[in-house]
């Protein structure tokens, strides 16, 4: 007779390693959902990239909507948001354990890590990356002016 105990706890085990990763979904709803996000976000400012800040900023902005620094973001239907939280989630990094969560670009370390030789005044505004990112407004931030085409 075969002994069902070990196959059993194997699955199991297979089971709660499967939950405890995310999975990446595929890249065409990370295509729809850069999309989604650029249609519904640059209509009022730049899209932020993703990785610049944390997971869980991100979750409380898309959660709550209707107070969104200060205003309501109403045409944000519930499929769009799940499709956008799909790609934001997958390119935003978790917060350390103990950091302050930011609540603006200009407070987040991935900001400021990306930024080191910039000296940034007061109000961080759209105006200053379209000044060094020219593919802003597309959530193009890999393309630089050629200014810092030496930047590390």
């Amino acid at each position: 007779m075969f002994n069902l105990v070990p196959l059993i706890g194997y699955c199991l085990a297979l089971i709660i390693i499967a939950q405890s990763v995310a999975p990446v979904p595929p890249e065409s709803t990370l295509a729809t959902g850069k999309d989604l996000y650029i249609q519904h976000c640059s209509s009022c400012h730049l899209p932020i990239a993703a990785e610049v800040l944390p997971t869980e900023t991100w979750k409380e902005i898309l959660e709550r909507p209707q107070n969104h620094y200060g205003t309501s973001v109403t045409d944000l239907v519930r499929i769009s948001q799940v499709v956008i939280w799909q790609y934001l989630m997958t390119l935003s990094r978790p917060l350390r354990p103990q950091e302050v969560q930011p609540t603006f670009v200009r407070d987040s370390r991935y900001f400021k890590a990306l930024h080191p030789r910039v000296e940034f005044p007061d109000v961080v505004n759209s105006y200053g990356c379209i000044a060094c990112h020219p593919g802003a407004q597309q959530a193009n931030y890999q393309q630089l002016t050629s200014q810092w085409d030496d930047a590390p």
